[in-house]
């Protein structure tokens, strides 16, 4: 069925047995209190939890809807990352691999498959019938199976949600226009690290050069 969503910059025509909804890292490390970013004292617990309201939101219509639902989940010790070391920037720069050296005890206690911090948050567990791509760089398609996933159910239009805007959402973001995905950024249900301009920056980015930017509200109506 094709719908018209309202959006920045012009509305965008979907059709809605072509698109998937994509949930970035709702995990327990970037929402909850004991997880990677409170360690790191980055925990916006406030934001953190009216994103996690707000992405229930279009979880639970999409998935009435029966559109598939993608959940990214930032993992560590990925078999394609065995020998992830100091030749890759990611192993300089990723907060959860910069713990684990300044404190060797901290080892598997990030963003490890099993752990409480891995988890996506309790109020957004996946359902049996969702995708769970699991992934190891900020864009969900780096060394995952996420574009044969897509590509196989035939999906066109994605639409994102999650964590964090400016970084994991973005990036995986960018990637999907380069895969001629085509990408829709629900504002109101990501949430940025950092300066609130970053939130701003990175709508701009969207919908300027990289897709389309809507609310979920604009979504909730069309796709009831």
């Amino acid at each position: 069925m094709e719908v018209i969503l309202k959006a920045e910059p012009e509305p965008i025509t979907m059709d809605t047995e072509r698109t998937a909804l994509v949930v970035v890292d709702m995990q327990n490390a970037f929402c909850k209190k004991g997880g990677m970013m409170d360690y790191w004292g980055k925990l916006n617990e406030p934001r953190s939890n009216r994103i996690i309201t707000t992405c229930r939101k279009s979880i639970d219509l999409v998935r009435s809807k029966r559109v598939p639902i993608v959940y990214l989940r930032m993992t560590y010790g990925l078999d394609v990352d065995a020998n992830l070391g100091p030749d890759s920037p990611f192993f300089w720069k990723e907060k959860g691999l910069v713990a684990e050296r300044r404190d060797p005890s901290l080892k598997g206690r990030f963003l490890t498959p099993g752990n409480w911090d891995w988890e996506i948050v309790d109020e957004l567990e996946p359902s049996p019938q969702d995708i769970i791509v699991n992934k190891s760089r900020f864009s969900g398609f780096v060394n995952t199976e996420l574009d044969s996933v897509l590509k196989t159910r035939n999906i066109k239009y994605l639409v994102f949600i999650g964590l964090f805007t400016n970084v994991c959402v973005e990036s995986t973001l960018r990637d999907a226009f380069s895969h001629e995905y085509f990408p829709v950024l629900v504002s109101d249900a990501c949430g940025n690290i950092g300066p609130d301009y970053l939130q701003d920056a990175t709508v701009w980015n969207v919908t300027s050069v990289f897709g389309w930017v809507t609310t979920t509200d604009n979504l909730i109506k069309v796709m009831k």
